[in-house]
C-alpha cells in the first residue's frame, strides 16, 4: 500500500480530517488512526499519541511518509492557521498564537500528553506549545527547525519583516503570489525545485493539497474565467510569522525555558538547504553551541537529506520515526 493511498484510503493507518475550535473558526486536521494493533510501551500501555506540525508554507499533507513510518500509531497534524484548509482564520499569527491551536488540537484529539514533532517553523511552534503547555507534550522532536535560525550572510540585524521572509523563504515565499492554469503546471512547478531531485508520490500529494480553487478576482469575468489556482498558505501569515520567529518574544522566553527543563528534546539536522544547497538552515556550529547552552538537547545529523526531504524521503523518514519511538523504548 502506497503512503499516497494511506492518506486517502486504508494501509498502516486510516485517515480522516476534522474541524477543531480555535480562536477565530475552525483548524483543520488530519488525524491518521492505525489498522494494526495500538504500540504499546514495556509496562503494556498504549503509546501516546503524535503530533506533528508542519512548516511555514506547509501543510499536514507533509507528514504521510512519517505516519507510515509509525505503525500502531495514533498520528495527528493540523493545518496551521493560514495554510492548507486553515488558511481562512484570521491572524493574530505568530509562534504563541499556533502553539495554542495546536494545544487545541492535543486536547480535543489526543487522549493525555502527545509526542510533538516540529519541522522547520513547526519547531518553534512546537518548542514555544511545549512552554506555554507543558502538560500536553510527552517528548519534543525537533526536525531541522526550532532553534534561532543564523541571519544569511548580508542581512542585516535591523532587516524589515519583508527583507527577513525573502532572506530566509526565497523562492518558497515568491510562489504564494504566483497562479498557475491547473493543478500538472503546479507539479511542474515543483519539480523544477532543486530540492525534489528524487519526485515522488510524497510529493506529488502534498503539492495538489497545496494548490487551492479562489473565486476569479475582480474585473474579470466570473463564469467564463473560472477559479484562480494558487498556493493555499497565506503570505500575510508567513510574513508575520517569519517575523515573530525571528523578533517576537515567545521564542526567547521558551529557550530560556528550555535551559533549564527536564523534558528530553531530540534535534534533526539537515545538511543541505531549502534549495538543497550545502550548508543546510544550521551550519553545524550553530547547533553544537546549541546543544551546549540546552543540557536535554541531543542532536544528530541526518546524511544526504535536504529542509524538504528530511520528512518527505529516506533516510529521513526512519530517522525522525526513530526519533519519535527509540525513547520510548
Amino acid at each position: 500500500m502506497s503512503v499516497v493511498d494511506q492518506v486517502e484510503a486504508t494501509g498502516s493507518h486510516t485517515y480522516a480530517t476534522h474541524d477543531v475550535a480555535v480562536a477565530g473558526g475552525a483548524l483543520r486536521v488530519g488525524v491518521w488512526e492505525p489498522t494494526a494493533p495500538a504500540a504499546a510501551g514495556p509496562d503494556g500501555a498504549p503509546l501516546p499519541a503524535v503530533v506533528l506540525v508542519h512548516g511555514i508554507t506547509a501543510s499536514h499533507r507533509a507528514w504521510p511518509a512519517v505516519v507510515e513510518a509509525l505503525p500502531g500509531r495514533r498520528v495527528i497534524a493540523p493545518d496551521l492557521r493560514g495554510r492548507g484548509r486553515s488558511n481562512a482564520l484570521p491572524g493574530p499569527y505568530g509562534m504563541a498564537a499556533h502553539a495554542d491551536d495546536v494545544a487545541a488540537v492535543i486536547g480535543a484529539l489526543a487522549d493525555g500528553p502527545a509526542v510533538v514533532v516540529g519541522h522547520s517553523m513547526g519547531g518553534f511552534v512546537s518548542l514555544v506549545l511545549t512552554h506555554r503547555h507543558p502538560d500536553l507534550v510527552a517528548r519534543l522532536v525537533l526536525v531541522d527547525g526550532g532553534l534561532p535560525i543564523p541571519l544569511p550572510p548580508g542581512v542585516p540585524d535591523g532587516a524589515t519583516p519583508e527583507e527577513l521572509v525573502r532572506a530566509l523563504l526565497g523562492p518558497a515565499i515568491e510562489r504564494l503570489t504566483q497562479t498557475f492554469p491547473s493543478a500538472e503546471a503546479y507539479r511542474e512547478f515543483w519539480r523544477a525545485h532543486p530540492a525534489f531531485g528524487q519526485w515522488n508520490p510524497v510529493v506529488e500529494q502534498y503539492v495538489d493539497y497545496d494548490l487551492a480553487a479562489y473565486p476569479p478576482a475582480d474585473g474579470v469575468a466570473g463564469a467564463a474565467a473560472g477559479p484562480v489556482l494558487r498556493p493555499a498558505t497565506s503570505s500575510d501569515a508567513v510574513a508575520a510569522d517569519s517575523a515573530d520567529s525571528a523578533r517576537g518574544d515567545a521564542l526567547p522566553a521558551a529557550l530560556a525555558w528550555a535551559a533549564d527543563t527536564s523534558l528530553p528534546i531530540t534535534f534533526l539536522r539537515a545538511p543541505r538547504g531549502l534549495l538543497d544547497q550545502p550548508g543546510g538552515m544550521y551550519p553545524a556550529d550553530t547547533v553544537a553551541e546549541w546543544e551546549r547552552r540546552l543540557p536535554r538537547l541531543a542532536a544528530s545529523e541526518v546524511a544526504g537529506v535536504n529542509h524538504y526531504t528530511i520528512i518527505m524521503a529516506e533516510p529521513g523518514i526512519s530517522a525522525v520515526a526513530a526519533a519519535v519511538t527509540t525513547v520510548e523504548g
